[in-house]
C-alpha cells in the first residue's frame, strides 16, 4: 500500500509523521477523527506506528493509507474493525481481495462448555461456581462460552489470595453503572435507526469503555501506592 494519500499532500518515502500531522492529513475527509480514535485504531491492529525513544508515535505513509482506507470502509460500508483489519492485511501480503463484506455474525462462535467441562478447564470448585452464579457474576446456562471461562479462571486465581466472589460483586455493579454512562453518552446515536449512526455507536462504545478502564486503573494504582507507602 504505497503512494500518496488521496485528499492530502504526498508524504516523502521514508518520512514519519506525528499523530498531529496524521490528523491534519485525514480530518478533511473525516472531520470526527481525533487523536483518541487514532490510538484506538492502533490498539485494534489497524496500524502499528513506530515509537521514538521518548515513546512518541511516528506514522509512515503506508500507515496513513491504511488509516484512510479503514476509515472509509467504516464510514461507507459500516464494517467492523475485525473485517477491515483482515482485508488490510490481505492487501499488505500482495493479495487482491474483493470488497470486504460484513459476515453473518461479527461475533465468532467461541467454545461451548458444559458445567463439568467449565469446572475441569478452570480447576474451579463446584462451590465457587455456584457462588458466582448465585451472586450474578455468571449467568446460569446449559453451555458456557469463552467469557464465562475467562471470568471463572480469574475468580479461581483471586480465591487463592482470599478474594471471594462476594468481594467482587461490587465490581459487577460498578460495571453496570459504567455501561449506563456509555449508553447515556451514546444516546443521540442509539435513538437513530440509520445504519451509519448504529455503526458509529458500535465503534464508540468500546472506545469509551477503554477510557473508563484507564480512569479506574489509575484510581486503583493511586490507592495501592498510598497503601504500599504507608
Amino acid at each position: 500500500m504505497a503512494g500518496a494519500s488521496a485528499g492530502g499532500a504526498a508524504t516523502p518515502a521514508g518520512s514519519r509523521l506525528s499523530i498531529g500531522q496524521v490528523l491534519s492529513k485525514l480530518t478533511g475527509d473525516f472531520p470526527a477523527l481525533t487523536s483518541s480514535k487514532l490510538r484506538f485504531l492502533e490498539v485494534q491492529g489497524i496500524v502499528s506506528p513506530e515509537r521514538t525513544s521518548s515513546g512518541y508515535r511516528k506514522f509512515s505513509s503506508s500507515d496513513v493509507e491504511r488509516l484512510r482506507l479503514a476509515l472509509t470502509l467504516q464510514r461507507d460500508h459500516y464494517l467492523p474493525l475485525s473485517v477491515i483489519r483482515e482485508h488490510l492485511d490481505q492487501l499488505d501480503e500482495g493479495d487482491s481481495p474483493g470488497p470486504p463484506e460484513i459476515p453473518a455474525s461479527i461475533h465468532p462462535r467461541g467454545r461451548s462448555l458444559s458445567r463439568a467441562e467449565l469446572l475441569s478447564e478452570t480447576s474451579a470448585s463446584p462451590r465457587l461456581l455456584d457462588e458466582a452464579l448465585a451472586l450474578g457474576l455468571l449467568s446460569p446456562a446449559e453451555r458456557y462460552d469463552d467469557a464465562a471461562l475467562s471470568l471463572l479462571r480469574s475468580l479461581v486465581a483471586l480465591e487463592r489470595h482470599g478474594i471471594d466472589p462476594r468481594h467482587v460483586r461490587a465490581m459487577r455493579q460498578s460495571a453496570e453503572r459504567e455501561a449506563a454512562l456509555v449508553e447515556a453518552a451514546l444516546g443521540p446515536l442509539l435513538r437513530r435507526s440509520d445504519p451509519a449512526s448504529r455503526a458509529r455507536a458500535s465503534e464508540l462504545a468500546p472506545e469509551l469503555a477503554a477510557r473508563l478502564d484507564e480512569v479506574r486503573a489509575q484510581f486503583v494504582r493511586e490507592a495501592l501506592d498510598r497503601i504500599l507507602s504507608s
